[in-house]
Formats: structure tokens, C-alpha cells, sequence
């Protein structure tokens, strides 16, 4: 699901329509969609045409949704209420995690340097 959040922003961002990119990676429109919201697997094949339809590097894609991950890990365990047992050190420049799946969450926003930095839970 957040790999497809993130092309779904890299798509908005660039002020694309799904039409557009499923197109330009010759993909259909139905599959892109249901990537981006979660429903189907991309292969890397398929990943790789959808990234090269966006211009964007898929190390970017993918360093996005990792900084993601690292975000709903973080939140899952301090709604766990256990021990994060390291600091999590990530690069973010801004994030924002609405959810996590199953657990309910407030809306947290974390922004840092463009330097590394630790998050820690409280």
C-alpha cells in the first residue's frame, strides 16, 4: 500500500492523469490504479516502466517509501506501548504518517535536516 501512496503523490505531484502514465509506461489503466491504492503487486519490471514513465529514479521511489515504513514501524510500536529498541535513523527532509494498518493513529508529522538525524519514541 505505501508503494503505491508514493507513485500515486509522484503522479499528482506531476499533475498527471493515471490515463497519462499507464499510457507512457504501457501498462493499463486499471492495473496502475489498482497498484496505487494497494490492490495488486507490482513486478519490478512493471515498477521499473512505471518509474521511467515519472522521471523519477527508483532508488527515490523507494528511499520514500522506506522512509515511510520506518515511520509506521516506529508508530506501531509506540502504540504497542514497547520498547523501540533502537533509534531509527533515517534521512527525512518531511513526512507525514496519517495511519498504520490496524492500529488507530493521530496524525504525526516528523520534519528534520536534510542531515541524519534519530527518532526516537517517546
Amino acid at each position: 500500500r505505501l508503494l503505491g501512496d508514493v507513485l500515486r503523490r509522484q503522479r499528482q505531484r506531476q499533475g498527471r492523469t493515471l490515463r497519462e502514465v499507464s499510457s507512457s509506461a504501457r501498462v493499463s489503466l486499471g492495473y496502475l490504479s489498482e497498484v496505487e491504492r494497494g490492490q495488486k503487486e507490482a513486478s519490478s519490471e512493471l515498477l521499473s516502466a512505471i518509474c521511467d514513465a515519472l522521471d523519477v529514479r527508483m532508488s527515490e521511489l523507494m528511499r520514500e517509501v522506506s522512509d515511510e515504513l520506518s515511520l509506521a514501524e516506529l508508530a506501531a510500536s509506540a502504540a504497542a506501548t514497547e520498547p523501540v529498541p533502537t533509534p531509527v535513523r533515517t534521512m527525512l527532509n518531511s513526512v507525514s504518517v496519517t495511519s498504520v494498518t490496524g492500529v488507530p493513529t493521530e496524525r504525526v508529522t516528523i520534519k528534520a535536516p536534510t542531515e541524519a538525524v534519530d527518532v526516537v519514541a517517546a
